[in-house]
């Protein structure tokens, strides 16, 4: 067991600082571990087997459907809209802009369910205007950059789809209404961080709106806001499941985007859609070798070897909790959300269960600590997605990130340490 786990790790980390793409790393780990048990043909065999039946499952049809309906809305005029309406919720607070900028993302992250989508649309459009009103462009940028991933935790979420499959079937819609609050506080505590920082460098407040202006950009934002309430509505009502909800995602937005906002035109579609395919075909790839990589690991007794070496260090659940988080925080420098959930969810899981701590409320917490890693250095894919559209160098970056960094990390430990943050909605509305 103990050769399994070096195996595995050793290997799949050799690969990744080799920079063989993170997928393929996956799989040819597992096949190099389960060579210690089984021939080469039957090895292969196997994974190609798990492979096939870890993406037979029509909760995962969800993913691709909700991409499509978040690049449908990255071209689709939302993004404006969603920003002319926060700046009506937070313009007059100091540093109004900074403001802007996360709950944008907080509503369109929360409507496309992707971090990076966010990021690009949101960045780009505030950019520029921000640095016209004196905002400097690396605090711009680590502003926008921090807040883009408050989506993963406000429903819809890919990556919530994604650890409720890997969990062994914790409901998604109880996930959904966990992710809520705590995906509402990431929000709070960067606002509070930036009208900390914008008050003390005296950062311009926007003029008040008037009446009018307050009115229209309400009724313009109402029909892509609505988009949620139909979802989650639809599911929490059971009316669809979560797989049937994202399909109507789709053509809700296609609706929007296309037919009454007019953004996006028929002939662009096709590449839309195309960008949707290479997107959804990446995360399946690694859906299905992650299940295989689960299985193997299983097989190798590396989930209880891990857990017999944390509860030898202690029993107490602070402390494992504390252990677990920091451990996530290192995976999520090197590793992207997805594969990240899906390898370590069936290690850690199990853990936290036998000390009598909620599958959900972990989960939340999960995802939560991967958040922080999308905006970290070397792997980070929202980092490098806002520096491309602001144009600031990553090393420019770091510093004025790191304010919200801590937040993050003080707003992570209140998560986990407080269940009922991540349980009073669902309790609330009969799901737990």
């Amino acid at each position: 067991m103990d050769t399994s786990m070096l195996t595995m790790f050793g290997s799949f980390f050799l690969l990744i600082f080799l920079g063989v793409p993170v997928a393929f790393s996956i799989g040819i780990a597992t096949v190099i571990t389960m060579l210690l048990t089984f021939p080469f043909d039957v090895a292969v065999s196997i994974v190609a087997q798990r492979m096939a039946t870890g993406l037979d499952s029509f909760t995962l049809l969800a993913i691709p459907f909700f991409i499509l309906a978040g690049t449908l809305m990255s071209s689709g005029g939302i993004a404006k809209r969603l920003i002319d309406f926060a700046q009506v919720l937070v313009g007059r607070l100091p540093g109004s802009l900074s403001h802007v900028n996360i709950m944008s993302n907080m509503m369109f992250g929360a409507i496309s369910g992707s971090a990076v989508a966010a990021a690009a649309a949101v960045g780009g459009t505030l950019g520029p205007i921000q640095q016209r009103e004196g905002y400097p462009a690396p605090y711009s940028t680590a502003v926008n950059v921090s807040s883009c991933v408050t989506g993963l935790l406000i429903p819809p979420s890919n990556v919530l789809i994604v650890y409720s499959l890997t969990s062994g079937g914790v409901s998604i819609a109880t996930l959904f209404m966990a992710g809520y609050i705590p995906g509402i506080l990431m929000g709070l505590g960067l606002m509070l961080t930036g009208g900390i920082i914008a008050r003390r460098r005296g950062y311009p407040t926007a003029e008040r709106p008037t009446l009018k202006q307050a009115t229209q950009a309400f009724l313009r934002a109402i029909p892509s806001l609505m988009m949620i309430v139909v979802v989650i509505g639809g599911i929490l009502g059971g009316v669809f499941t979560a797989t049937e909800a994202s399909a109507i995602a789709v053509v809700y937005t296609f609706v929007l985007s296309v037919l009454i906002y007019r953004e996006v035109k028929f002939s662009q579609l096709p590449k839309l859609i195309l960008e949707s395919v290479v997107m959804s075909s990446v995360v399946l790839l690694l859906i299905g070798l992650s299940v295989s990589m689960s299985w193997a690991m299983n097989v190798s007794g590396i989930p209880q070897a891990i857990s017999d070496t944390l509860l030898s260090v202690s029993s107490n659940p602070i402390v494992i909790l504390l252990m677990i988080n920091l451990a996530l925080l290192i995976v999520g420098v090197f590793m992207d959300m997805t594969p990240a959930v899906l390898i370590f969810t069936p290690i850690f899981l199990p853990i936290a269960t036998q000390l009598g701590i909620d599958p959900v409320h972990f989960g939340i917490m999960m995802v939560f600590n991967l958040c922080i890693g999308l905006l970290t250095p070397p792997v980070g894919s929202a980092l490098f997605v806002g520096c491309s559209v602001s144009g600031v160098k990553l090393q420019h970056l770091i510093k004025p990130l790191l304010p919200f960094y801590a937040v993050l990390v003080v707003v992570l430990l209140a998560v986990t340490f407080i269940p009922a943050l991540s349980l009073a909605l669902p309790h609330l509305f009969g799901l737990k």
